[in-house]
């Protein structure tokens, strides 16, 4: 190996330790900030601008930490010598999540004695995951079927918004019904393609799986979605004199050609809304009675399209419905001009006495202050963005269209610091 070779062989090496040990610090800090706070949630919230991260992904940062510190000593040990990485760490402790706690020390122990020393595939994640799985049966041999039924009990399906206009859906079953549920997409595939279907193998089983689910016959044509998913489109490029201001209910922007594809699927239902030319905002609507009519709520769903909340992007229509002057204390109206969506958790948080938050539905400002003093402030974008006139040379139309309503965008401002 040639001097070269060598300096940069050790530079890997040293950055290989430098991030486990700062994976290290981390999780020991998240241990001990977790011993003294025991609303992990309230705790997640707090360090969530700081960490950069979601709540969800906070709040999973501490649960492992307060396991590995708890549960596996020799592993936080491995990091701190700068053998072992987070992501190798996680898959460790997915592999050891089912056992108690002296079963995890135990195989901890067995799997500290197996990495001393071992050859450097050992630590990889891969092998070491798969070394735990052995010593996790050899621990726990009755467990075997406790765990399985444990882990299908937590099934489930997920959408991840891509990029480029695709998401994508995976769905956590048990092994013999994936297996049995790709063998069939896999045949229907091959079927469409003995018939002389020009679309690859991987364009057919995404199109089968998609017709599947949607009710389709399968493979007749790519895919179309009649149920409801809302997408937003100013006036003008629905009728293609713009190319901009197209957003999907869930997902973001998606191109105009994109988005007027959807727009004239015969499935697809129009709804007109107005908004104000200046701000952008759709027009307001008024009641007085508590519960706000469904016209409020899909409204204001269509206006802040997530929790009002910087950091947090759960979807308005998965949000509680939230007055933020309060109907009986503060004698606030029940209007879109006093409410706003937010998720449960920070609806609840709302109550919170350490907690500061305020949100203003006019002006779309939110400001949270922090258990330890810290403010953020957040402000949601426009359903349009503002049009001023002579803008691409022609005056722009005072009015805009959905279909049905607006998809989320991310706030203008959201993550800000302001002070403490």
């Amino acid at each position: 190996m040639s001097r070269a070779e060598c300096a940069r062989a050790e530079r890997a090496r040293a950055l290989r330790v430098r991030r486990a040990q700062v994976d290290a610090e981390e999780v020991a800090f998240l241990a001990e900030a977790a011993a003294v706070e025991d609303d992990w949630w309230s705790l997640a919230e707090e360090l969530t601008p700081e960490l950069r991260a979601s709540p969800v992904a906070v709040r999973e940062r501490i649960r492992r930490s307060v396991e590995l510190a708890r549960r596996m000593p020799r592993i936080l040990e491995a990091m701190r010598a700068g053998e072992l990485e987070s992501y190798a760490v996680q898959r460790v402790l997915k592999v050891t999540a089912a056992l108690d706690d002296e079963a995890a020390r135990a195989v901890d122990r067995l799997l500290a004695g197996k990495l001393d020393g071992a050859g450097a595939t050992l630590w990889q994640p891969r092998n070491l995951t798969r070394c735990a799985a052995r010593l996790v049966e050899k621990v726990d041999p009755g467990g075997q079927a406790g765990r399985a039924r444990r882990a299908r009990a937590e099934r489930r399906v997920e959408l991840v918004p891509g990029e480029n206009a695709v998401s994508v859906v995976s769905a956590e079953l048990p092994a013999e019904v994936a297996a049995a549920c790709y063998a069939r997409i896999e045949a229907m595939a091959r079927s469409l393609r003995r018939g002389g279907e020009q679309r690859t193998w991987d364009q057919l089983r995404a199109d089968v799986t998609a017709d599947l689910l949607l009710g389709n016959d399968p493979g007749a044509a790519p895919p179309a979605a009649p149920t409801m998913v809302h997408l937003h489109l100013p006036v003008d490029t629905a009728l293609s004199i713009s190319e901009q201001g197209c957003e999907l209910d869930g997902y973001g922007p998606v191109p105009a050609v994109i988005a007027r594809e959807i727009m004239t699927g015969p499935a697809s239902v129009w709804r007109a809304v107005l908004c104000d030319p200046g701000t952008g905002e759709p027009v307001d609507l008024g009641r007085s009675r508590r519960r706000p009519s469904e016209t409020i709520r899909q409204l204001v769903r269509v206006r802040d399209r997530e929790c009002v909340v910087p950091w947090c992007h759960r979807p308005a229509r998965h949000c509680d419905h939230d007055h933020e002057r309060e109907w009986v204390k503060d004698r606030g109206a029940t209007s879109v001009a006093n409410a706003g969506p937010r998720c449960r958790r920070h609806h609840r948080l709302k109550n919170d006495p350490r907690w500061a938050t305020r949100y203003d539905p006019v002006h779309g400002t939110t400001t949270v202050t922090t258990p330890n003093g810290a403010t953020y402030t957040g402000r949601r974008e426009p359903v349009l963005a503002p049009r001023e006139a002579g803008t691409d040379g022609a005056e722009r139309p005072e009015t805009g269209g959905c279909l049905p309503r607006v998809g989320p965008d991310r706030r203008a401002g959201s993550d800000q610091r302001t002070g403490r």
